[in-house]
């Protein structure tokens, strides 16, 4: 049996979070070392909220014409996450401290999930 306090001492905890002047990059850094640039656009068709992802595996959403949204604003909600207001009125979701350290492990994987739904349903980034 794991102890819960110490799993949650060696989960991954962000020790600094920036924008970049643009808004377009939030640059995550976390207690194991590792740092992440998660690109706005990214993060807004990824959100991790029910209009976005659904209620279930089968309705999640392909939102389109995100290539130039930047983030408006970083929120902070208790010790376990931030929410994001992007420069499209999109404010839904958390990203739990979880939720941006996976992003950031899966990011180029998960862009290219983003490009290939895109292009399957003939959507693009810009329109």
């Amino acid at each position: 049996m794991t102890n819960p306090s110490l799993e949650q001492a060696q989960a991954p905890w962000p020790v600094e979070l920036s924008l970049s002047p643009n808004k377009a990059i939030l640059t995550v850094n976390f207690n194991t070392g590792d740092v992440f640039h998660l690109g706005a656009e990214l993060l807004r068709v990824e959100a991790p909220s029910a209009d976005v992802q659904g209620h279930g595996a089968d309705q999640k959403q392909t939102p389109h014409g995100k290539r130039h949204v930047t983030i408006h604003s970083i929120e902070p909600v208790g010790h376990y996450a931030v929410r994001l207001t992007f420069s499209d009125g999109h404010s839904t979701g958390l990203y739990t401290w979880e939720t941006l350290y996976r992003y950031g492990k899966n990011a180029s994987s998960m862009m290219a999930d983003y490009l290939n739904r895109l292009e399957a349903m003939g959507l693009a980034r810009d329109r």
